[in-house]
Formats: structure tokens, C-alpha cells, sequence
């Protein structure tokens, strides 16, 4: 009796495991590929071209294209195991900051703004040569607000980096995470 509990007792534990490896090989059979950096980016992409991108709007501080563009590179480096190439890469970016706007927000009793809003716009075109289908055109926009009794002046500085930071990300979620 002892030795029929102890086989069943291995047949049962045998099945759990083959269970388990089973569930295992589909789950993971079934994802993308998939980093802790939250990538999705297949193993046959190596490289990525990031061209500079161009100010065709008015406004905003001289160095904005650049200091753009090199965010845009940074993330990429810094979040991926893709490695800059100036040109044919196997992913590739190009745009243009196209909208530096300045608008009231929140209008207040007296009919004055209580706050005014900075939002940049950036048209992206985007090309995976390994899956044409990933590739797009897009437009790009954030803002951050700010009190009305500030000047753009002021907190020019302290904005447009937030604003750049956010723009980075969501261009890095749509082309590498794909969120």
C-alpha cells in the first residue's frame, strides 16, 4: 500500500512539473521579445540612424533642435542595444520641431489668463528597414503650464527640458517599446 502512495505521490508531482515547463514554453513562446528596458525590439536590429532634426517654426531658444536631437540620441544609447550610426541604420529618425506655441489657459474672473501653456510639436518620420510596417509619420506634442504672473522668460528654462523629456519618451514608446 506505502508503495502505490509513493508512486502516484511521483506520477503527481512528475505531472505538476511537465505542467509548469508547459505553461512556461507557451507563455513565453507567445510574447514579444521582450527586455527589462522595456524594448520589443527584434535581435536582428543592430543600429539606428537619428538625423538631426530641423526648426521649422518660429520661436523658442537657438539651441532647441539640437539639444532635441541629442536627448533623442542619449535615450536611444542608454535604453537599447542599438549603436549609433550616422547613416543606414537599421532604424532611422528624422524631423522637424514644427509648433513652439505660447497660449492662455484657465482664464480667471477679470477675463485674464491664471495660467499660460508652452507646447512644442514635433512631426517624426520613422523607418524600421527590417519591418516596413513599424514605420510611420507622426506628430509629436506635450506642454507644461505655467502661472500667468511668470514670463516665458523665466521659466523657459526650467519647461522646455520637461517638455523634451516627455517628447523622447513617447517617440521612444511608439519605435522601440511600441506601447
Amino acid at each position: 500500500m506505502n508503495n502505490i502512495n509513493t508512486r502516484s505521490g511521483l506520477i503527481l508531482k512528475k505531472g505538476l512539473v511537465l505542467i509548469l515547463f508547459l505553461c512556461s514554453v507557451f507563455m513565453l513562446g507567445s510574447c514579444k521579445i521582450y527586455s527589462f528596458t522595456g524594448t520589443t525590439l527584434s535581435s536582428d536590429l543592430k543600429t539606428i540612424t537619428i538625423q538631426n532634426f530641423v526648426m521649422n517654426t518660429a520661436g523658442g531658444p537657438a539651441n532647441l533642435t539640437l539639444n532635441f536631437t541629442e536627448k533623442l540620441k542619449e535615450y536611444y544609447q542608454r535604453n537599447t542595444s542599438l549603436k549609433l550610426k550616422p547613416s543606414d541604420g537599421d532604424l532611422f529618425l528624422e524631423g522637424s520641431i514644427t509648433g513652439y506655441e505660447l497660449t492662455p489657459v484657465a482664464a480667471t474672473a477679470s477675463d485674464k489668463a491664471a495660467l499660460n501653456r508652452l507646447t512644442i510639436r514635433v512631426d517624426v518620420r520613422f523607418v524600421n528597414t527590417k519591418s516596413e510596417d513599424e514605420s510611420f509619420e507622426k506628430e509629436f506634442s506635450f506642454y507644461q503650464d505655467f502661472p500667468q504672473e511668470q514670463t516665458l522668460a523665466q521659466v523657459e528654462g526650467s519647461l522646455v527640458p520637461k517638455i523634451l523629456d516627455q517628447l523622447v519618451l513617447n517617440i521612444f514608446n511608439d519605435t522601440a517599446a511600441q506601447w
